[in-house]
This record gives C-alpha cells, sequence and structure tokens, in this order.
C-alpha cells in the first residue's frame, strides 16, 4: 500500500454506551477508505464527550471511557482518548480534532530531539490526515440553525474532512461516503446532494 495517505479516524460522541454499531462504523470506514486505493488508515480514536455535555441519562466520563476501553480489548488499531472527558467544560468538536491533529504532529517520528530541538528524519514521514467518523445523524445537524459555527463547519470539511456513514440502506452493509473539501461553498453544493 504505497504511496498512500495515512489516516486516522476520531469519533467523538457520548458512547453512553458505546455499541458494536459504533465499533462497525470503523471497520466500514477503513474499508471503505483503502478500498479507494487513495488511503491507508493508521488508526482510530474514540473520544468520548466530557459529562457537562449535559445530555440526559449520561454516564459518568470514568465509566464510558471504561467501556470503550473494554469493548476495545481485541482491537489492535482502535483506540480511547480519555482527552476530552477529562477537560473541565464541554469542547466543540472542532477543538478536540484540533488537540488530536496536534498529537499526532507531536507523535512523528524525527520531529523533536531529546532536547527538545527540531530533529531531521532520515525519511520523511507523511503526516497523516485526521478525519472525523460520524453518522449520517451528525452530518445532518450540520443543517441545523445555531448548532454548529460556520466557522467549525468550514474548519472540518476544509482542514481535516469527514467518514460520514450513510442511513441509505444498503443490503448488509453500511454505504460511506468520505467528504475532503477546499471550501466551504464547495461544501454547501455537496450537501444539497445530501
Amino acid at each position: 500500500m504505497k504511496n498512500r495517505i495515512p489516516v486516522v479516524l476520531l469519533a467523538c460522541g457520548s458512547f453512553n454506551p458505546i455499541t458494536n454499531m459504533h465499533l462497525r462504523l470503523f471497520e466500514v470506514a477503513r474499508d471503505h477508505l483503502h478500498e479507494t486505493g487513495m488511503y491507508q488508515v493508521t488508526g482510530g480514536i474514540i473520544s468520548p464527550v466530557n459529562d457537562n455535555y449535559r445530555k440526559k441519562d449520561l454516564a459518568a466520563a470514568q465509566h464510558r471511557v471504561a467501556m470503550v476501553r473494554l469493548a476495545l480489548q481485541t482491537s489492535d488499531w482502535i483506540r480511547v482518548d480519555p482527552w476530552e472527558s477529562e477537560q473541565a467544560q464541554w469542547m466543540e468538536t472542532v477543538k478536540v480534532l484540533r488537540h488530536h491533529h496536534s498529537e499526532l504532529l507531536r507523535s512523528l517520528p524525527g520531529t523533536q530531539g531529546p532536547d527538545h530541538s527540531r530533529s531531521v528524519s532520515q525519511a520523511p514521514t507523511a503526516v497523516p490526515e485526521l478525519k472525523l467518523l460520524c453518522g449520517a445523524d451528525v452530518l445532518k445537524t450540520f443543517q441545523t440553525p445555531d448548532l454548529w459555527k460556520d466557522e467549525h463547519i468550514q474548519e472540518i470539511v476544509e482542514k481535516f474532512g469527514l467518514a460520514e456513514a450513510s442511513d441509505i440502506p444498503v443490503p448488509s452493509e453500511l454505504s460511506f461516503r468520505t467528504w475532503q473539501v477546499e471550501t466551504i461553498n464547495e461544501w454547501k453544493e455537496l450537501f444539497k446532494l445530501i
């Protein structure tokens, strides 16, 4: 799988509780991205929302993180990251994406020497793309007035991109689409097709 763009999938949500369908979403997204011939999924991250999200009957973050950790015991490529759930307040999705993007950059080999100076790696490492993994239900909320800030939608679709599972019935499989656009106007045109 040479010359493929490395991708890390990030799913944000309550995971109250995590379900097999959440995990299946990762598998189907990875398969779809690999089938395009353009991408190599190198990891998946599940980020449970903070307790201050104020969703009715939301279990405590520590319990939701523990449930996700148990559900991922057999996965060799998806992990739970409690960062979002441990913040002092609820975080907007774009801020969670920014955090994980900076963590991906920080983890690249050869980006920082032991003395915290910049070092040069022997071979350049491709910077993984971080894509927001979501269901069609989340994507549809982008159209809800005053729910998402326009500049956040713009940053998500232009800088990161989306991997979205459609709720269009397909025999025994999820339909999958990926979105990466250059401008918010292009995004608005694509959205008319949904």
